[in-house]
């Protein structure tokens, strides 16, 4: 992968976060690759005790509120560290301890917790260590670092499964080391700033319409994350190789898109990339309901894993929501515990997707799910068009080289 040169004249911080990213992203990607597969083998799950799985999966992003405000004591670098050693632990007992379901889910949840714990403050760090003006920018490029390491660790689970004779606990242990090495990243950057418990529990009325965004947008995405690679394991009886392969191939062109989709987010604004984006999930959860009744088998394969990829794109324009939340925030420290708030907020709704999705594929199919995820991507689309546009911005032209901020 190509360094700028202004990467390569970043600050101490920049660096190890960027570094931490790198690793801490290799180890999501092991674990996304073959948490499905693992199940779906181990416990020969329905699609009702699939979305049940959510429960625990899930529940931390409803908690996590309370917890960032239990340990508010801890500043966001080290908040972040702490994450990431549970999600060592988590790792851990998903691959080894889970002999039965319930005992699955109680694994599930110990890794689930460090994973949301730090989703708020990889935006509010990397927004942190960013210039004025050049946000998206700065979102983009760190995303795509992550891409980066996705193709990293999804492909090297395909090469350990395809030709290292990998079983399951292989890509735990390796989870496990790769966040630990992120974690010990995370501590070496200086502290960061703290906040005070009532931060995060305190919800601002002027926000609201950030947090209604993200509520829309996490019940979409957990149809996606939960039942798309569920279709392709399940339904169309894909080994662990193909989400490996399609995780692979999302962070190629995840390289070049992040990068783009930040500097577009700078010139045009957060409105209209939501829309954008709101409009394409309408078409995509279409192709999914329908992929499989309108095509042969072998290309309605194709068909979704391309919708796949395009929909794992668009994921990234969650940097988008979190820019609109700097831009609207009328204190500069309301941000993060907004971004922790944001995530409590939608996992509640995002819970009650999953557990609806599950009855919605056990009594009615599967394609009805994607229906589903279309009306609440239409809602998203009106519920975008809300957002008042933003004063427009000049960022510098490409080839200009831009100086990482000093902390």
């Amino acid at each position: 992968m190509h360094i700028p040169a202004s990467v390569t004249r970043a600050s101490r911080e920049l660096k190890l976060f960027v570094a931490a990213s790198l690793v801490m992203g290799i180890a999501y990607s092991m674990y996304e690759s073959t948490f499905n597969n693992f199940v779906n083998e181990r416990f020969a799950l329905t699609g009702l005790q699939r979305s049940l799985l959510e429960l625990p999966r899930e529940l931390p992003g409803f908690l996590v509120v309370f917890v960032s405000a239990a340990l508010y004591s801890l500043p966001s670098r080290r908040l972040g560290a702490f994450a990431l050693l549970l999600g060592v632990a988590g790792a851990l007992l998903v691959g080894f301890v889970p002999s039965t379901y319930a005992v699955l889910a109680l694994c599930v949840f110990v890794y689930s917790m460090g994973q949301h714990l730090f989703m708020p403050l990889a935006s509010s760090i990397g927004m942190e260590l960013a210039r004025e003006g050049q946000v998206g920018r700065r979102l983009g490029q760190l995303n795509a670092v992550r891409n980066f390491a996705t193709i990293l660790g999804s492909f090297f689970v395909f090469l350990g499964f395809r030709f290292l004779g990998f079983r399951f606990h292989h890509t735990f242990i390796l989870t496990a080391i790769g966040l630990g090495v992120a974690a010990t990243l995370m501590f070496l950057m200086k502290p960061g700033t703290a906040q005070q418990p009532q931060a995060f529990l305190k919800l601002h009325r002027e926000y609201r319409l950030y947090y209604a965004l993200n509520v829309l947008s996490g019940s979409r995405r957990q149809i996606f994350a939960t039942f798309v690679p569920w279709v392709i394991v399940s339904i169309f009886q894909q080994p662990a190789q193909t989400l490996a392969t399609l995780m692979t191939m999302g962070g190629v062109i995840g390289i070049v898109f992040q990068p783009m989709l930040g500097r577009a987010i700078d010139r045009f604004g957060e409105r209209l990339i939501l829309q954008v984006e709101a409009a394409t999930l309408v078409l995509i959860c279409l192709g999914y309901a329908v992929a499989k009744s309108v095509f042969p088998v072998g290309t309605a394969l194709l068909v979704v894993c391309g919708l796949y990829l395009l929909d794992h794109m668009l994921l990234s324009v969650n940097m988008a929501r979190a820019m609109y939340m700097k831009r609207i925030a009328t204190d500069e420290s309301h941000v993060q515990p907004a971004l922790t708030a944001a995530v409590t907020i939608d996992h509640v709704f995002s819970i009650l997707v999953a557990l609806l999705a599950g009855v919605i594929w056990n009594t009615l199919g599967f394609q009805r799910v994607f229906l589903l995820g279309m009306l609440i991507s239409a809602l998203n689309f009106l519920v975008v068009s809300r957002i008042r546009t933003a004063p427009r911005r000049h960022p510098p032209q490409d080839g200009v080289s831009v100086p990482m901020p000093a902390e």
